[in-house]
This record gives structure tokens, C-alpha cells and sequence, in this order.
């Protein structure tokens, strides 16, 4: 497992984009920036998490690690102010398996949140509004759009409004298909490509100089180092119980064939056993 340089990291890197959005220099400048360009307004009140973790509700059950989660900003509902949550998620994950759970993934992205946003006896109608955004490498539908909004709806009634306060957001970085602004395919670029020469506009001259801040910090460069030796003994760790595994399978197989030897030599002797 080779380690690659700090300053080699671009914004699809978990620890680089996690790094930014915490960073006491960049977080909160960084996190409105990205909001406002997804979301076309101005946010406030933010409360920055970053590689949340939800346990699960007991020891048998999966818990999540949310790369980021952004509390605090709220969303006007019927004269009610309904406090929201963004999960961000660069996601690098092209691979078959994981594409093909993709959607399961963001279902229970939306359940873990939900599970920890009511206290006990509280009203449904104060449960958040839960934005979980991946912005992805890879095309995970196939369609080569640039942007894909999913919410649950009616299929008997398609433009039946139904409004439970869960959207999903996929934004492709290389997608070709669909509407949205020059400023944010600008930036999905920049995530792949971060560096000066994609700094092309004046949000992006800002983003790159709180990069250049961020990778300059010798305490950053501490915990990436910390990361990447804690990645490499996970890595290990799983190498060598592949490598048991497939002995163990190997052996498996070595006892099959023995056993299969035998009852061919059986029935061989059976077969030449003469009759009576």
C-alpha cells in the first residue's frame, strides 16, 4: 500500500476534504462555499462534524461513519423553522460491488441520521431534514448525468406532493447530462483536479489558497501520517486474513479431491471385484 503525498491529495480525498472543512482556519468558509454552491443561497449557524460516527444500537448491529456532517442551518416548512443536516460524502467507491448497493447505502445513511434526530416522546414533525450529497468519480446510475436528485414519491400519483424531509444528491464529476451552473461544474472539476490551474474562478482562487493553508499545516501533516498508518495496518490485517482464508479454502479443496481419489479407488475395486 503506497502512501501518496499530502500535497499530491486532492478534494476527493476523504482526509484532504475532512481536513478543510475542520480546519479552525478554512471550516466554516470552506462549508459555505460548498453549500451555497449547491444549493444557490447563503447558510449560517453551522455546526461542522467530521467522520461522524453512529454506532450502532447495539453490538449486533451496523453502525456509519459519515465523512461529513453539517448541523444547525434550518429550512423554512409552513411557517416552521425545521433544523436540517448535509451529510457530504466524496465518494471514490467505483467499484462493481459497491455500486450495485449504492442506493442501499444512502437509505441507511437517512435511517442512521433519523434514528438519532428525535428524543424520546418528541413530535415527528421535528424531525430534520436530511440531505445526504455524494459527490462521485463514477457514474453509479449509468445515465451520464451530472446531477441526480432522488426522492421518495407516489407511483400511482407521480406529482402527488410527499415531503418526509429526505433527499439524496448525486453529483457526477464528469457527467455530461443535465442543468447546473457553470460556477458548480467548475467546482466538480476542482474536486478531481485540485490544483491552481483548475483555481478558475474567484471561489476557487479562495478554495485553493485554504488548500495551500491546510496542506502547509504541520499538524495536518501529523494526523495524515497517523491515517495513513492506521489505513496500512487494516490493510495488513485484511491481507492476512484473505491469505488464511484462502489456505484455509485451499485445504478445503486439497481434503475434497483426496476424499473424491478415494471413492474412485473404491469403486474401481468394486467394479473389478468378480461376480459370482
Amino acid at each position: 500500500m503506497q502512501r501518496r503525498k499530502l500535497e499530491e491529495l486532492s478534494l476527493m480525498d476523504d482526509f484532504l476534504f475532512n481536513a478543510m472543512l475542520t480546519h479552525p482556519e478554512t471550516g466554516e468558509k470552506f462549508t459555505n462555499k460548498i453549500l451555497k454552491l449547491l444549493f444557490n443561497r447563503e447558510f449560517k449557524n453551522l455546526k461542522i462534524s467530521a467522520q461522524k460516527v453512529y454506532a450502532g444500537m447495539n453490538t449486533d448491529l451496523r453502525g456509519a461513519r459519515l465523512d461529513v456532517c453539517i448541523e444547525g442551518d434550518c429550512v423554512s416548512l409552513e411557517g416552521d423553522e425545521i433544523p436540517s443536516v448535509y451529510d457530504v460524502e466524496p465518494d471514490q467507491n467505483n467499484k462493481a460491488k459497491d455500486i450495485a448497493v449504492f442506493p442501499r447505502r444512502s437509505r441507511f445513511y437517512h435511517a442512521i441520521i433519523d434514528s438519532r434526530s428525535l428524543k424520546s416522546g418528541e413530535d415527528f414533525g421535528k424531525l430534520k431534514q436530511v440531505y445526504v450529497i455524494f459527490i462521485c468519480n463514477y457514474d453509479p446510475f449509468g445515465y451520464d448525468r451530472v446531477l441526480y436528485t432522488i426522492k421518495n414519491r407516489c407511483l400511482e400519483e407521480p406529482e402527488m406532493e410527499y415531503d418526509d424531509g429526505v433527499e439524496t444528491i448525486v453529483l457526477y464529476t464528469k457527467g455530461t447530462k443535465g442543468t447546473i451552473s457553470e460556477e458548480l461544474r467548475q467546482f466538480l472539476n476542482y474536486m478531481e483536479n485540485t490544483d491552481q490551474n483548475n483555481a478558475v474562478n474567484e471561489d476557487l482562487k479562495d478554495i485553493q489558497k485554504m488548500v495551500d493553508v491546510v496542506k502547509r499545516d504541520g499538524e495536518v501533516s501529523l494526523q495524515y501520517m497517523k491515517s495513513f498508518e492506521h489505513d496500512q495496518l487494516m490493510y495488513e490485517e485484511g491481507r492476512l486474513a484473505e491469505i488464511k482464508n484462502t489456505e484455509r479454502e485451499k485445504k478445503r479443496a486439497d481434503m475434497a479431491q483426496s476424499r473424491i481419489k478415494e471413492l474412485e479407488a473404491e469403486l474401481k475395486k468394486y467394479r473389478e471385484k468378480p461376480t459370482a
